[in-house]
């Protein structure tokens, strides 16, 4: 199996990008071009395809809420009469 050989990435000035935005737009969606992005030489963002994008990771509510189905499901098989946090201070003891 041939591995999908990846792009080479540029870097390019502040300035260039402004005059050169729709091109780079162009490479980068249908040539799949990755930039970085510099100002006064140091480099300052990247500019890559969405789908190279990792996803965001979820906020903590989302985290919570997900913790939250789990102890439901977790909980209709529980086959005792005491609760997990009475088992386990039970345990410390």
């Amino acid at each position: 199996m041939k591995k999908k050989k990846q792009p080479k990435t540029e870097e390019i000035g502040i300035r260039e990008l402004k005059s050169r935005a729709s091109e780079v737009v162009r490479a980068v969606k249908e040539e799949r071009a990755r930039y970085v992005v510099t100002q006064r030489g140091k480099p300052v963002a990247v500019i890559v395809p969405m789908d190279a994008v990792p996803p965001e990771k979820d906020s903590p509510d989302d985290a919570w809420e997900r913790l939250l189905k789990l102890r439901d499901e977790l909980g209709k098989g529980w086959q005792s009469e005491k609760s997990a946090g009475e088992i386990l201070s039970e345990m410390r003891r």
